[in-house]
């Protein structure tokens, strides 16, 4: 009987390494199929350290949303030297900003207008509203409306475009009535998303680049390089920031 129980434990053991095994192998290896989106492309800040665009941009990548500002004041000390490198490169580029909970809307929306340039094309500004590193209080969904939209109306007036929401599951569990209405970024991770209504898909958090060492945020378009294209031109005059990405 003891030898039984030993052998059972044994059997559980080798089983339990095998599917933890094909798990990570799985994970490592996930990607979206290229015939159906083939549009690549990075998310980045300074955790990633010195990047070298040339080789990022051979690697089948095609946009880069580059990190900007946080909060009101605080500025990604690689956003300027990545966004003029990955533009040398031939990448699409955007800017990002990281909402955050404990500083009014409205200086943070002057804190990324005044950092990232508004003389040349850019991806749509995107939002990222999360709890992990945020402020500990979480403010109620009016509360969050009342501020999201002080940032979102003097920065989409300033870039002409509609902005992208990146929230994760969390977050857009408690504060779903405050993103509806713009387009968004989904996170979802070795996994299909439940639904097909996002423009950017975030399908790894522990991707391989070629001229990034360590690991490097994988996103797909939701389209071919002409909704990549459309995104990336200038904003016409002619059309209001509310209805550009969906002309």
């Amino acid at each position: 009987m003891k030898n039984r129980i030993v052998l059972w434990g044994a059997a559980s053991l080798i089983l339990v390494c095998v599917v933890a095994a094909v798990g990570y192998f799985y994970f490592q290896t996930f990607s979206p199929d290229r015939s159906k989106y083939p549009v690549r492309g990075i998310d980045v800040s300074h955790h990633q350290r010195q990047i070298d665009w040339r080789r990022v941009a051979a690697d089948d990548v095609a946009f880069a949303v580059i990190k900007a500002t946080e909060g009101g004041d605080h500025v990604d000390d690689a956003f300027a030297a990545n966004l003029r490198e990955a533009r040398a490169a031939g990448l699409a580029v955007g800017a990002y900003h990281f909402f955050t909970f404990c500083r009014p809307g409205a200086d943070q929306a002057r804190n990324f207008i005044s950092v990232v340039p508004r003389d040349q094309s850019l991806l749509p500004p995107v939002v990222d509203i999360e709890f992990v590193g945020n402020c500990p209080r979480r403010p109620s969904p009016e509360e969050l409306n009342v501020e999201l939209s002080a940032f979102l109306r003097p920065v989409e007036a300033a870039f002409g475009k509609t902005a992208i929401l990146y929230v994760t599951d969390e977050a857009a569990r408690v504060y779903a009535g405050q993103i509806v209405g713009r387009p968004h970024w989904v996170r979802s991770l070795a996994l299909w998303p439940g639904h097909d209504d996002w423009i950017y898909w975030q399908y790894h958090d522990r991707g391989r680049v070629d001229g990034i060492s360590g690991d490097v945020d994988l996103n797909v378009l939701q389209g071919g390089q002409e909704k990549l294209a459309e995104l990336f031109a200038p904003p016409p005059e002619s059309i209001s920031p509310e209805t550009r990405l969906y002309h």
